[in-house]
């Protein structure tokens, strides 16, 4: 592994970069908020750069179609439409179908309209904690089961908001696998943000090695060993806010418009896609105290941090 390392054609942020480690090669960017990296095993240098284009270029088009952030995307569309109808495509369509489910599995606790509760509650570490009228003010703009939606076309109430972002990173992560694997069919691990996906052991009897944050740290409080499938950790311990002695988690209720009491700082859950285990991760978290009996119940592996 003597080749030194390259570089796309520009030092922007907007770029990413391929070196080699002790297995392979391995790509890495920022995107979503969030560092990201991909390590290819068993790959030549020459391949590590095409894919890593391939998955950068991917990454970015989800972003900039999914992100709220944004004044040129559907996103965009969606939440300034005003009462009106929007035509959507079929990924759009996808999304929703999911974020439906999402909804139904929760028991109306996984909720995409409830990112319009950021506009009171800002997690920075501070202790400006909003008044209870300001959230009150709110929740008539938050409940998914109001959104009409069809096979081509959305309509949400005038002043919703939709806010992919407890499914994005998740969804980029398995697209990218996806085509990826079409192309390239050895040893893979995506990492973006701590969601993670692989298609399949590091070598015959090898797996992958993968650490879990400790709360209160950098360090790793666990390390797991995953052989295929996907990881996804949902947790507070970067996002909160704390006063009086109080800390206040940014795991909202859609319910009631104020953090779930009694959750979990953090969950980390298997499941075949990372989707899936996103979902799942962060339902449990809006479970308060109950999450890891959820998680029971739905009969997948887990670990928890309180």
């Amino acid at each position: 592994m003597g080749e030194p390392s390259m570089k796309s054609q520009n030092d922007r942020k907007d770029c990413w970069d391929v070196q080699p480690f002790e297995l392979g090669w391995k790509c890495r960017f920022n995107a979503m908020a969030s560092p990201c990296e991909i390590l290819f095993a068993k790959c030549s240098a020459t391949e590590a750069r095409s894919l890593s284009e391939m998955a950068f270029s991917e990454v970015k088009r989800i972003e900039q179609k999914f992100s709220r952030y944004r004044d040129d995307n559907i996103v965009h569309r969606i939440n300034n439409s005003n009462g009106q109808r929007v035509d959507i495509d079929d990924e759009v369509e996808r999304l929703l179908t999911f974020a439906d489910q999402c909804y139904q599995v929760s028991d109306g606790l996984f909720d995409i309209t409830s990112g319009v509760l950021r506009k009171v509650w800002r997690f920075d570490g501070s202790g400006n904690v909003p008044t209870a009228e300001d959230i009150v003010a709110l929740l008539p703009l938050v409940g998914w089961e109001t959104v009409r939606h069809t096979s081509n076309t959305v309509q949400l109430n005038r002043g919703m908001e939709l806010d992919f972002g407890g499914i994005g990173k998740e969804y980029a992560v398995d697209r990218v696998l996806l085509m990826l694997s079409e192309k390239f069919q050895q040893p893979m691990l995506i990492n973006f943000g701590g969601d993670i996906a692989t298609n399949g052991m590091l070598f015959p009897d090898h797996r992958w090695s993968v650490g879990v944050e400790a709360i209160s740290n950098d360090a790793v409080t666990k390390l797991l060993d995953v052989s295929g499938g996907a990881i996804a950790t949902s947790g507070d311990s970067r996002r909160f806010l704390l006063r009086d002695g109080v800390r206040y988690t940014h795991v909202l209720s859609p319910k009631t418009g104020w953090p779930v009491k009694n959750a979990a700082h953090s969950m980390t859950v298997a499941a075949p896609s990372c989707v899936q285990a996103g979902m799942l991760s962060t339902i449990a978290l809006l479970q308060g105290e109950n999450a890891e009996s959820f998680l029971d119940e739905m009969d997948v592996t887990c670990w928890s941090q309180r």
